[in-house]
C-alpha cells in the first residue's frame, strides 16, 4: 500500500484513499455518487448543512455525514440502506418544500445539482409528503454582472466561503430558523455591495439562487 493511503471498502468497491480524506472525496474519486450540496473539498471545515451525504459505517449505531467523517483502514461505507435512503429522502423534500420551483424559467435548468440529485435518486422535484413553505422574498437584480434570488438558495453557504476567500466576507448568513438567509453586509443591495467581481461566488452556487446576467 503506498505511503499516506488507506483501503476501504464503500458499497462492496475495495478502493484506496489519501489519508485524513474525507468519505465524501474518497467516493466521488472513485465513481461512487453521494449527493451532497454544501461540501466544498478545499474548505477546513465542513458545514453538514444539507444532510444529503449521510451514510452508514459498518459497526456504527449512527449515521454519519460523509463529508466530514475521515476514511480509516478497513472501513466498510454503505451509501444506500434503508435507513440511509429514508433520512436522505426526508432531507432532500425538507429543502424542496422551502425552494421555489420553476424550472422551465430558471437560468440553471438541467445544469442544476438538484435536478441532478434527484434524477439519480429517483426523487420527486415536489414533494407530496410536505406542503410548500416557501417565502416570497424579493430579488436583488441590482447588480449589473448577476442577480441573487434568495427563494432558490439551499443555503449550501458555498457563496460565503467564496466571498471569505475572495477577503471582503461581504456575504453573510443572517437570522435563524426559516428565516435564514444569505444577505449583504448591513443588508444593502448587491450593487451597493464593496464586493463588484462576484464571479467566484456565482460559479459556486449549484442551484439558480446566484446567476449571470
Amino acid at each position: 500500500m503506498a505511503k499516506g493511503k488507506v483501503k476501504l471498502t464503500i458499497d462492496g468497491k475495495n478502493i484506496e484513499a489519501k489519508s485524513g480524506d474525507m468519505i465524501l472525496w474518497a467516493a466521488l474519486d472513485a465513481g461512487i455518487f453521494i449527493p451532497n450540496l454544501c461540501a466544498v473539498r478545499e474548505k477546513a471545515y465542513p458545514q453538514t448543512g444539507c444532510r444529503l451525504c449521510l451514510v452508514d459505517i459498518e459497526g456504527s449505531d449512527k449515521l454519519v455525514t460523509a463529508c466530514s467523517e475521515p476514511v480509516a483502514e478497513g472501513m466498510v461505507v454503505k451509501t444506500n440502506t434503508e435507513r440511509v435512503n429514508r433520512i436522505r429522502h426526508t432531507a432532500f423534500d425538507l429543502l424542496m418544500s422551502n425552494h421555489s420551483i420553476d424550472c422551465a424559467n430558471c437560468p440553471k435548468n438541467k445544469t442544476c445539482e438538484l435536478q441532478n440529485i434527484a434524477a439519480k435518486l429517483k426523487y420527486k422535484l415536489k414533494s407530496k409528503r410536505l406542503p410548500s413553505i416557501v417565502r416570497l422574498r424579493p430579488i436583488d437584480d441590482s447588480h449589473p454582472l448577476f442577480t441573487y434570488n434568495p427563494n432558490k438558495c439551499v443555503l449550501c453557504g458555498k457563496c460565503v466561503w467564496a466571498c471569505e476567500q475572495a477577503g471582503t466576507g461581504e456575504l453573510q448568513f443572517a437570522f435563524r430558523g426559516i428565516d435564514t438567509a444569505i444577505c449583504t453586509l448591513g443588508g444593502v443591495a448587491l450593487a451597493d455591495s464593496s464586493r463588484k467581481d462576484c464571479a467566484d461566488c456565482v460559479s459556486v452556487c449549484p442551484v439558480g439562487a446566484l446567476v449571470l446576467r
